[in-house]
C-alpha cells in the first residue's frame, strides 16, 4: 500500500509595526503569504498546539553534534492510516508559521478531500525556531536555504519513521514566495524524498538589481490608467521640487506626516534615499498584494490599485504630491500608525538588534541578511521606466549590508554570493520534473520567476489580473475565471503525479 504525501511551504505572520518596517524589499513583515481567512466550518486553531523536533545545527559538518528545536505544526483530523490517504506537510518560510494556515487556505480543501495528514514545519531562524542563543552576525552563518533545505530533508525522514510510512511514500512540496522557491528547490536536491513540487509565485533566479520590481508596479498601476501613473511620477517630482526650499520642506513634513521634519535630513543622504524608497514601497506593498483573498484584519488586506489609484486621479484632492500623501494617510490610518519614520540610522539600527525578544524577531534581520549572503533581491530605482526617483539604486542596499553586518559584505561579496545561488539552484536554468511554478501578473516577484512553460514536466501557469501568492488561498467569490482554472490546473497536476 503506498500512502502518499503532500508538502507545502508559505510565509506569514500578522504584525504591528513602524511603517519604516513594515514592507521593504518586496517583503512584509512577518512574510509574504499573509493569514487565510478563517473557516467557520472548520476546527478552531487553538486545538492545534505546537509541537518539537530535535534539528541539527549545521547539516554539513559532520563533527559539529550541537542541536535545537525546530517548531511543527499536525492536524489529523482528516488522516486515516488505515486507507493509506495523503499526508500534507507545510514548510515555514521567512516568519513565523501561524496556525491559521492548519485550518484555512485551498490546500486544507484538498486535504479533507483525499484524507490527508497535516504537518507544517517553521523555517529556521523565524517565528520560535531559535537554532542559536541570539541572531549575532556570526550565529546567522547557519541560516542558508541550503541549512533550510536539509531541515526539510531530515524531517521528512524522521516522520517517514514517526508515522511507520512505506518506503515508497510520496512527497509533493507546495509553497509560496520565498518558500515556493524552496518547493523547487527542495525536488531539485532531494528527488528521492519529494515526489513534486508546487512553486507559487516563487523567485527563482537570485538578483542583485532587482530593479524590475517596481518595472511591474508600474505596469500594473497602468493597467487601471495612465492617469494613474503619471500622477505618481508627477507627484515624485514635485517632491523634488519642494524639497528645494524652507516652505517646500514644512509642507513635505505635513502632507507625509513625517515623524522627523526633512529639515534634520537635509544634509543625510541616505535618509532622503530612505523617504523616497519609502513612498515607492507604499505602492509596492498595494500592488504585490492586491485582491488577496486573506484575513481582513491585516494590514493593507483591503487596499487595491483601484483604490490608491481613484485617490491618484482625484484632482479635487489637490496637487500630485498632495495625492501621494493621501494613499500614505490611508496607510497609516491602516497600519494604526501617526507618523511615517524615515530616518536611515533609526532604521539600521533596529536591525542590529541580535536579541529574539526585538521587534526584528518578526523576521526583518534574518531576511535582510539572506538577501546580503544569498539572493540580492534589491528592489532598487534604477530601471529606466522607474516612476518613483532615483534616489535608491543599489549601492543604496549594499550600503545597507554593510552597516548592518559588517564592511566585508560589500558588493564584490553580494556579488559573488548571488552567483553561488544561482549556481547552486540553476536560476532559470532549473532541470527539474514534477514541478507547477504559479504566477500572478500583478505580482512584481514574477519577474524573477519561470512564467512561460520550457519543459512539459515542469509547466508554468501564468494568470492574469493576480498578485503574490493568490492561488494558494480558499476560492473567493471574486476570483477570476483565470484564477479558478489555475487552481484546478494545478489539482490536476497534483492527483497525476500522485498516480506514477
Amino acid at each position: 500500500m503506498k500512502l502518499l504525501v503532500l508538502l507545502m511551504t508559505a510565509s506569514f505572520v500578522l504584525v504591528e509595526v513602524n511603517l519604516s518596517e513594515i514592507f521593504r524589499n518586496g517583503r512584509t513583515l512577518g512574510g509574504n503569504v499573509g493569514v487565510p481567512k478563517p473557516d467557520k466550518h472548520r476546527e478552531n486553531v487553538a486545538d492545534v498546539p505546537d509541537e518539537w523536533f530535535t534539528q541539527k545545527l549545521d547539516h554539513f559538518n559532520p563533527t559539529d553534534e550541537r542541536t535545537w528545536q525546530q517548531r511543527y505544526l499536525f492536524n489529523d483530523q482528516y488522516f486515516d492510516p488505515n486507507t493509506g490517504g495523503p499526508v500534507f506537510l507545510m514548510i515555514g518560510g521567512e516568519g513565523e508559521a501561524p496556525v491559521e494556515w492548519m485550518t484555512g487556505g485551498s490546500w486544507v480543501d484538498d486535504a479533507e478531500k483525499h484524507g490527508a495528514l497535516l504537518l507544517q514545519l517553521e523555517h529556521r531562524y523565524y517565528g520560535k525556531s531559535h537554532p542559536t542563543e541570539d541572531m549575532s552576525t556570526e550565529n546567522l552563518k547557519y541560516l542558508t536555504s541550503q541549512q533550510a533545505l536539509a531541515d526539510l530533508a531530515t524531517f521528512i525522514t524522521a516522520m517517514n519513521k514517526n508515522y511507520s510510512l512505506p518506503s515508497d511514500v510520496k512527497w509533493i512540496a507546495f509553497g509560496g514566495s520565498y518558500p515556493g522557491s524552496l518547493a523547487a528547490w527542495l525536488r531539485f536536491k532531494y528527488p528521492h524524498l519529494v515526489h513534486g513540487a508546487v512553486s507559487s509565485s516563487s523567485p527563482l533566479l537570485a538578483k542583485v538589481d532587482f530593479s524590475n520590481y517596481f518595472k511591474v508596479v508600474r505596469e500594473s498601476l497602468a493597467a487601471y490608467s495612465d492617469d494613474c501613473v503619471a500622477a505618481v511620477q508627477q507627484g515624485v517630482r514635485e517632491i523634488g521640487t519642494l524639497l528645494k526650499d524652507e516652505g517646500g520642506r514644512k509642507n513635505l513634513n505635513k502632507i507625509f506626516n513625517l515623524c522627523t521634519p526633512i529639515q534634520e535630513s537635509l544634509e543625510k543622504p541616505l535618509d532622503i534615499s530612505n523617504f523616497y524608497e519609502m513612498i515607492a514601497d507604499n505602492f509596492g506593498e498595494v500592488v504585490q498584494e492586491n485582491g488577496a483573498n486573506r484575513n481582513s484584519s491585516q494590514a493593507n488586506a483591503n487596499i487595491t490599485i483601484d483604490a490608491v489609484c481613484e485617490i491618484l486621479v482625484n484632482q479635487t484632492i489637490g496637487s500630485h504630491v498632495n495625492r501621494l500623501g493621501k494613499v500614505n494617510d490611508l496607510l497609516l490610518i491602516t497600519r494604526d500608525e501617526k507618523c511615517m519614520d524615515y530616518q536611515y540610522e533609526k532604521m539600521i539600527d533596529s536591525l542590529r538588534n541580535v536579541s529574539w525578544d526585538s521587534e526584528e524577531d518578526e523576521g526583518d534581520r534574518q531576511w535582510m541578511y539572506q538577501l546580503c549572503t544569498e539572493f540580492g533581491f534589491f528592489t532598487t530605482s534604477s530601471n529606466e521606466s522607474h516612476i518613483f526617483g532615483d534616489k535608491f539604486p543599489t549601492s543604496f542596499f549594499i550600503q545597507q549590508c554593510k552597516d548592518i553586518f559588517g564592511d566585508s559584505y560589500d558588493e564584490d561579496f553580494i556579488d559573488g554570493a548571488v552567483d553561488h545561488t544561482n549556481m547552486l539552484y540553476g536560476g532559470f536554468d532549473i532541470e527539474v520534473s514534477n514541478v507547477v511554478y504559479v504566477y500572478g501578473s500583478i505580482d512584481p516577484w514574477h519577474a524573477l520567476g519561470i512564467t512561460k512553460t520550457l519543459d512539459k514536466k515542469a509547466p508554468a501557469i501564468y494568470i492574469e489580473g493576480t498578485a503574490h501568492c493568490v492561488d494558494l488561498y480558499s476560492p473567493a467569490d471574486t476570483d477570476s475565471a483565470q484564477l479558478t482554472a489555475a487552481r484546478q490546473k494545478v489539482s490536476q497536476l497534483i492527483e497525476s503525479w500522485l498516480k506514477l
